[in-house]
């Protein structure tokens, strides 16, 4: 006779006042804790790598300069651009170099901005490279 034979074929306790917890509740507790949340995130953030702005010489400044007025005196043309710009980055200091190429739809002057057939919009001072 073991210890239990007693109460082995006793049917379940069923409390009056308290409801039965779910299988679903039952399973939480016993799932995962995270005492510091968001801390995987950060560390992911902390280690994304961005890049520096390379300033441009003045001789380099003079010949982007002259790309772009060329290009915006033939826009009616619809010619095909590649374009190098730095885009700063919104969490963190620097930022990454992006590569695009299309055709731009206009140059809003006031503003310094290439708006892109794509819907995309290019600081001027921003580009580092114009190829046509």
């Amino acid at each position: 006779m073991s210890d239990y034979d007693d109460i082995i074929n006793l049917a379940h306790h069923q409390s009056k006042t308290h409801p039965q917890m779910s299988m679903h509740d039952r399973a939480a507790q016993f799932s995962p804790f995270a005492a510091l949340t968001g801390y995987e995130d950060a560390v992911r953030e902390t280690a994304r790598i961005t890049e520096t702005r390379v300033e441009l010489d003045e001789q380099e400044r003079q010949e982007l300069n002259q790309r772009l007025n060329a290009l915006v005196s033939h826009l009616a043309e619809h010619p095909v651009v590649t374009i190098t710009y730095f885009m700063p980055d919104e969490r963190k200091a620097g930022g990454e170099y992006v590569t695009v190429t299309g055709t731009i739809r206009k140059y809003r002057a006031d503003e310094r901005v290439l708006e892109m057939s794509d819907g995309g919009v290019i600081r001027v001072e921003d580009i580092s490279e114009i190829t046509v």
